[in-house]
């Protein structure tokens, strides 16, 4: 039988032991959310939106990323077809939905544009009509939907590797070819 000396380091072992282990799993822990938080993210033109129109989808990679008050190299604009009565809907991701950004849409009638700004995390899903109401009664046509732009500004890296604002837009051509 155990005496009274020995039950008591034991029990001591014990609380040590459990005080061990406590402290290793916070410390994990705490340098996994550190590691976690100092990653980079995705650069902006490796971002891409989903855009869709009933069973037909397409990746839209960003048309412009540059610093913002230079010179920007214009990219590859996407098309996808938007029917009159369809209606385009957008997927945004994280990456963006995550900040500020806005949407501009561009109709066959500049009366009928429309830009919209969207906060931090208010929403990563955004439809757009693909013909809208005329602005004036006279016309009778509906102004169609030609192109929908997202624009963002985010953190990339520049050519020496430092961090830097991006002004990056992502461009869709909604009319027929």
């Amino acid at each position: 039988m155990a005496t009274r000396k020995e039950a008591r380091k034991k029990s001591l072992l014990q609380i040590l032991a459990l005080i061990v282990v406590v402290a290793v799993i916070v410390a994990s822990v705490v340098i996994f959310q550190s590691w976690r938080n100092s990653r980079p993210g995705p650069e902006p033109s490796e971002i891409a939106i989903t855009a869709s129109v009933g069973d037909n989808t397409k990746e839209v990679t960003p048309y412009l990323v540059c610093e913002p008050g230079t010179d920007c190299p214009e990219g590859d604009v996407p098309q996808l077809t938007v029917g009159e009565d369809d209606t385009l809907h957008l997927e945004i991701p994280g990456e963006i939905s995550n900040h500020e950004w806005k949407v501009l849409s561009i109709y066959d009638d500049p009366a009928a544009n429309d830009e919209t700004s969207h906060g931090a995390n208010e929403t990563t899903e955004v439809d757009i009509p693909g013909s809208v109401e005329p602005i004036e009664a006279s016309t009778g046509e509906r102004p169609r939907l030609m192109v929908v732009e997202v624009s963002s500004l985010m953190i990339g890296t520049d050519d020496d590797g430092e961090e830097t604002p991006l002004a990056t837009v992502w461009s869709l051509s909604t009319m027929d070819d």
